[in-house]
């Protein structure tokens, strides 16, 4: 039951509404997306090659030999240890780190910046007639009851814009709130995840960013979700956004909550003066960088932290990668563990993090998601802010990013050895587990 002319028809909850063509599966994604979108792990990881199907097993491009025991991140031979005369860390074939660079060298005029990402404009919408979507999500709350199932399969697959148009639509035919009928009709975490979907990525990181700072002590891996590793569009957008909705400032709220130097090093991430993506990488500044990040750490005895964190917030995420990549060479040991070892508590946590997210964003999401369910217990909060929340490199959280979300769930099948459909099944249950696997695009399995 397609809610676009043109859908094959099928059993509904297995119809995505998204706006979005099909995505190519697989990890890494086809070379002409580019690093510029924040995809892409080290050159000879061992993921499915670029167009196979979700699930294949891992090999070489038709024609090349397989990279066997090579481990996770180490390139074969002339690569990114010897990289071809003229480049800079070796990237994949044909590509730059970053976007295309512009004609402007070092000190030359700053990059053109990167637009807001889909559903951080507020009101945007899709131009899809989402009213077959209204009247069913009408049907499935009206009279006795609640058809649960109708509201996973209608709103489990809905992309950035549609929600924004679902609700319109909603308000038009029917003369009534959407996010308050949800809310009415539904309880625990299968309503606090349907509602993470109405309220849109842009409302949402809002959401959790205020909730995060309310009451005792601060939940850090909710702030480091929304504020850290993002575009400066999707800052700029978030604090003009959260302004409106609170009548306070992202800053206010956020250093009131914070202490000293994490403070600091979040007025640097607030300020959304990073590098753009399309910014080229400059061979002698990153040799100047990771010198300056060395003798700011195990140059000296005690690190000069903030002039770390400043370099750090400043980056690109290409050019984190970079970094990263020229750091190991020259040391011999990653970025993060010299992190670890010269920083302690939520600073250590989000320097991590903004340089995880750099360098294999795929992982790090997948990474995200495991440790939202590990342990005793599963953090549902943290699941469901990390399927259903805003947050890009970083783009958009998975479930709003299609092509994110095939290689978060290749890298978790390849890290993990299970399939993360699997994992959801195994740490939830219910209408909460079914609009998870919605979320992930696996259909939920009803008469169970």
């Amino acid at each position: 039951m397609s809610y676009y002319p043109g859908q094959p028809q099928g059993p509904p909850y297995q119809q995505s509404h998204s706006q979005y063509p099909p995505q190519q599966q697989g990890y890494p994604p086809p070379m002409n997306q580019g690093y510029q979108q924040g995809y892409g792990p080290p050159v000879g990881s061992p993921y499915p090659p670029q167009n196979a199907p979700y699930g294949a097993s891992p090999g070489p491009p038709p024609g090349q030999q397989p990279p066997y025991g090579q481990p996770y991140g180490q390139p074969p031979p002339g690569q990114y240890n010897q990289p071809p005369p003229g480049q800079y860390g070796g990237p994949p074939p044909g590509q730059g780190y970053g976007a295309p660079p512009p004609q402007a060298g070092y000190g030359g005029p700053p990059a053109a910046p990167s637009p807001p990402s889909p559903g951080y404009i507020p009101g945007q919408q899709s131009h899809m007639d989402m009213s077959r979507a209204a009247d069913d999500l009408r049907t499935a709350m009206k009279g006795f009851g609640t058809d649960e199932k109708a509201l996973v399969r209608v709103l489990g697959s809905l992309g950035p814009l549609e929600v924004n148009s679902v609700k319109a639509a909603f308000q038009a035919r029917h003369r009534r709130d959407l996010e308050k009928d949800v809310h009415s009709e539904t309880s625990g975490h299968f309503r606090e995840g349907l509602m993470a979907i109405l309220r849109g990525p842009l409302d949402q990181d809002c959401h959790e960013l205020h909730q995060s700072i309310q009451g005792l002590g601060t939940k850090e891996s909710a702030m480091n979700d929304v504020l850290l590793a993002r575009s400066n569009a999707d800052l700029h957008a978030i604090k003009q956004r959260y302004h409106y909705m609170y009548r306070r400032t992202v800053e206010a709220d956020v250093k009131g909550d914070l202490s000293m130097k994490t403070e600091r090093l979040f007025d640097m991430i607030m300020s959304a003066r990073r590098a753009e993506e399309s910014t080229p990488i400059i061979p002698q500044q990153i040799d100047a960088d990771v010198q300056e990040i060395y003798r700011a750490t195990e140059g000296r005895a005690g690190a000069d932290q903030m002039q770390v964190c400043s370099i750090l917030t400043a980056r690109s995420n290409g050019q984190l990668r970079a970094i990263a990549q020229a750091y190991q060479q020259r040391y011999h040991r990653s970025l993060q563990e010299v992190i670890r070892k010269e920083f302690s508590g939520h600073m250590e946590q989000a320097l991590c993090f903004t340089v995880g997210a750099a360098e294999d964003p795929a992982k790090h999401d997948a990474d995200l998601l495991e440790n939202a369910m590990k342990g005793l217990g599963t953090n549902d909060k943290a699941l469901i802010r990390r399927i259903t929340l805003a947050n890009i490199t970083r783009k958009v959280m998975i479930h709003w990013s299609p092509d994110r979300l095939q290689q978060c769930k290749a890298a978790y099948k390849h890290f993990y050895k299970q399939d993360l459909a699997h994992r959801i099944r195994g740490e939830t249950s219910g209408d909460y587990e079914k609009l998870m696997l919605a979320c992930i695009g696996s259909p939920p399995a009803y008469g169970r």
